[in-house]
């Protein structure tokens, strides 16, 4: 039943929700910058007051971020990874990677009992990837592979509310990873919480799954300390 004009919510309200639909999606990627005024007004179908309206709203909420003179970019996926976007930045790397280290393992168990052939598949050929641009000297891609990797392994453990927290660490972990591969002496393809985390998510051995994420975040924390 159509909805009364009294029942009807705000033109500025349905806008808002149209965008971010298209940022969950996957229409608009992170970092994407999105769409001019003039595009979005014609593919809407609304005025520049009801769309400032709306994309004001979803840059409160840390989903875009509007750029005076540039335009306005994808920054989260969801009011939650905006929110914790922003909480990032008044915390030390020390304070993130030991919510990290909460999350990769319950994400690394709860992976080794829900895991599909096909998550497996993923990350191996991520992992692959990874190696690659590694090796070509291509650390953005390098680091872009190694982010999806675990945050694949999010996905995989089956707990879509764990995925989303998990996803809205991936600004600071990305410059975290660049941070890391500037470091003399530094391998970007470690094993651990990686090819043997994969292997033990296959085998369905979720105490090993743990045990190489621990390891790895350790080395983690002993390079934030040095």
């Amino acid at each position: 039943m159509a909805l009364s004009p009294a029942s009807r919510p705000p033109l500025a309200d349905e806008v808002t929700a149209k965008l971010r639909a298209m940022v969950q999606s996957g229409e608009w990627s992170l970092n994407q910058r999105i769409p001019s005024e003039t595009e979005l007004m014609a593919g809407l179908g609304v005025s520049r007051g009801t769309l400032r309206e709306a994309t004001k709203a979803l840059a409160h909420s840390g989903i875009l971020e509007v750029r005076r003179g540039d335009g306005t970019y994808v920054r989260a996926t969801s009011e939650i990874s905006g929110a914790a976007r922003r909480m990032y930045q008044d915390h030390t790397e020390e304070h993130i990677l030991e919510v990290r280290l909460a999350l990769d393992t319950q994400a690394a168990r709860l992976a080794a009992r829900n895991a599909t052939a096909d998550d497996v598949t993923a990350l191996r050929g991520l992992l692959a990837s990874r190696d690659q641009a590694w090796s070509g000297e291509d650390y953005g891609a390098w680091a872009r592979a190694d982010w999806e990797f675990h945050e694949r392994v999010a996905q995989a453990s089956g707990n879509p509310l764990l995925h989303e927290l998990y996803a809205s660490f991936g600004a600071a972990f990305h410059q975290d990873l660049l941070r890391q591969q500037r470091r003399p002496g530094f391998d970007g393809r470690p094993h651990e919480g990686h090819d043997l985390l994969v292997d033990a998510i296959e085998r369905r051995d979720a105490e090993a799954a743990v045990a190489t994420v621990n390891r790895n975040l350790n080395s983690c924390a002993e390079w934030l300390a040095a």
